[in-house]
């Protein structure tokens, strides 16, 4: 009979971690007032945190809204309770309501034809695997988006993926008020 032991994973310090990451840890402190435990578990490896970083900060020719349906969406169908969490804090900070953000998470957002064609469209490139129905990219299109868009829209989605599978497999404690089960 073979047993099963529970990995425990940690949330490095400050001290553990090396000094670049330091240095990003002094930055994160400054700009966001903490460092959350996703940032700081990047921080075990030497690089992935400033890539990890870089990645989320470029340039986009999506809105800070846009990229927040994707978060959204994406953590969502990744059942991510980590991102969910995050980005139900940062889609209020830019302008989202409790009731919006819930419907976002589902995957549509009736109360704006262009998001609602991001989320739609969000929702068809995770569940499918990159393989979009037809339907979500005509519509897509329609609403005003192009093909800039649909890169930045994966690129997106996979940095969405990145933090949704680094705390799905590692569950560790959540540092932002836990976002409503749906």
């Amino acid at each position: 009979m073979s047993t099963t032991t529970t990995i425990v994973f940690t949330i490095p310090t400050k001290a553990e971690v090396s000094e670049t990451n330091q240095s990003l840890f002094d930055n994160l402190q400054k700009g966001l007032g903490f460092v959350p435990n996703l940032y700081a578990y990047f921080a075990k490896s030497e690089t992935a945190l400033g890539d990890y970083l870089a990645l989320q900060n470029r340039k986009s020719s999506l809105r800070a809204k846009e990229r927040e349906v994707i978060n959204l969406v994406t953590s969502q169908i990744n059942g991510c309770r980590y991102c969910q969490s995050a980005h139900t804090v940062i889609g209020k900070m830019n302008g989202f309501t409790d009731e919006q953000i819930l419907e976002i998470r589902k995957g549509t957002a009736s109360f704006d034809s262009k998001l609602d064609a991001l989320a739609k469209f969000t929702a068809s490139v995770v569940a499918n695997l990159g393989k979009a129905t037809e339907e979500s990219k005509n519509n897509f299109f329609a609403a005003g988006y192009n093909e800039a868009n649909l890169i930045d829209v994966v690129i997106v989605v996979g940095d969405k993926i990145i933090s949704n599978y680094i705390h799905n497999l590692t569950e560790f404690e959540i540092d932002f008020p836990i976002a409503d089960a749906i």
